[in-house]
């Protein structure tokens, strides 16, 4: 089977191990930056190439995509999708959990507990936006942010209000979350596959940090989840139309709630924390599925809410 793998760099961890795993079993595999990747439109013969050269044969592809290129980078996956190429994660489902405000919206209609969210554009609705979250100490959000950054800890009213002057003065998207204390600035990322929780992990902030990511100094040890945080990553997942995702929860006294589902997750962390080969379980997927699907006209389907 050849497998292309939409990354910016093949020296990144995760794209190393899936590329390592792969070729041990026997497969092909292909790198692509997907910002080089420059694609035909048409109706009856679409067309990826990539650096002067046509990209064909391709049987699933594995998309790597940065939140910073993701209009970019889906609009690539489709592409692949249009040629009948499996993807591991289908562009719609990335494209809607990238979303923060959108992905956020699907789960609360599903009845999937998260933290009381607000979003608003008018400087004049800030007071009551922010008594409809709880009040402070609350977490404000760039819904273009990724990896912690464009997350601000607002501890007060007044500064929780100048925050949001500032942010809604440059005209960038933001939403507000109240501040669940009780979780220590520690989560709990879930790595789910094809429907089914592999490996999990709590993530504690470093010290004076509420923030949790693991690229801000934060530390990962493995975690055993309950049965409710087990059925809301899955949940989540689904919703989400995701086949691999990092569903990010905090615990709560009032249960889990989610906080973000990452369509490309990295693997270092889990993998080092929960010991698994969680890139093997990747490519199971790729090898069930290519074989399932192979003359199924909704190969790529799409899937979730």
């Amino acid at each position: 089977m050849k497998i292309a793998i939409l990354s910016r760099n093949k020296k990144l961890y995760s794209t190393r191990r899936i590329i390592e795993v792969a070729e041990a079993r026997g497969h092909e595999v292909v790198v692509l930056d997907h910002l080089k990747c420059y694609m035909n439109v048409t109706s009856k013969n679409p067309t990826i190439h990539y650096k002067g050269e046509l990209v064909n044969d391709i049987d699933a592809v594995i998309p790597r995509i940065g939140a910073s290129v993701t209009f970019y980078g889906t609009a690539v996956l489709r592409q692949f999708e249009m040629m009948r190429v499996y993807p591991l994660n289908e562009s719609v489902a990335i494209s809607r959990s990238r979303d923060k405000l959108r992905s956020m919206q699907l789960l609360s209609r599903k009845g999937i507990g998260m933290p009381v969210t607000g979003f608003a554009r008018n400087p004049d609705d800030i007071p009551d936006l922010i008594k409809e979250v709880g009040g402070a100490p609350l977490v404000i959000k760039l819904l273009e942010g990724t990896q912690g950054i464009g997350v601000v800890l607002a501890e007060t009213e007044k500064a929780a209000e100048s925050v949001l002057q500032a942010f809604m003065g440059l005209s960038v998207n933001i939403m507000i979350q109240e501040f669940i204390a009780e979780s220590k600035g520690a989560d709990i990322r879930c790595l789910v596959i094809d429907g089914k929780v592999v490996a999990a992990m709590k993530r504690q902030g470093a010290e004076g940090e509420f923030r949790s990511n693991l690229h801000r100094g934060g530390s990962a040890q493995l975690v055993k989840i309950t049965a409710e945080e087990r059925r809301t990553a899955i949940a989540a997942a689904k919703i989400m139309g995701l086949n691999v995702c990092g569903v990010d929860l905090l615990r709560s006294s009032r249960g889990p709630l989610i906080m973000e589902v990452n369509s490309s997750p990295g693997l270092e962390g889990i993998e080092r924390a929960s010991g698994k080969d969680i890139a093997g379980l990747m490519i199971d997927v790729i090898e069930k599925q290519v074989l399932a699907t192979k003359d199924s006209p909704n190969r790529t389907k799409t899937k979730g809410g």
